[in-house]
């Protein structure tokens, strides 16, 4: 299973960016699609997910600004990032879980969000 993450980059406070991430491989099904984002000198951290029928879940930080979506006849997940801010700069990571219940997961390569104030 290979997650492939894009989107990533610098833009201005207030600003927006989309994140994408395909993932491949042998996956009968995804469980549950996430992104989680790691700033420097700080550990990673939930920022939302989404399961197989939709639910979503987000960090309280993001709530309002941050949607979570996926196409699941492409196996990809998006994160769109609205009013970004400058606490927003981090490296973000996809992930999945499958299996039955998700009991295996996997992480991408990571995309870095700079966000300039």
């Amino acid at each position: 299973v290979q997650l492939q993450a894009s989107g990533g980059g610098l833009v201005q406070a207030g600003g927006s960016l989309r994140l994408s991430c395909v993932a491949s491989g042998s996956i009968a099904s995804i469980y549950v699609m996430g992104w989680y984002r790691q700033a420097p000198g700080k550990q990673r951290e939930l920022v939302a997910t989404i399961t197989s029928s939709g639910s979503t879940n987000y960090a309280d930080s993001v709530k309002g600004r941050f949607t979570i979506s996926r196409d699941n006849a492409k196996n990809t997940v998006y994160l769109q990032m609205n009013s970004l801010k400058a606490e927003d700069t981090a490296v973000y990571y996809c992930h999945i879980r499958v299996g039955v219940l998700g009991a295996y997961g996997y992480w991408g390569q990571g995309t870095l969000v700079t966000v300039s104030s």
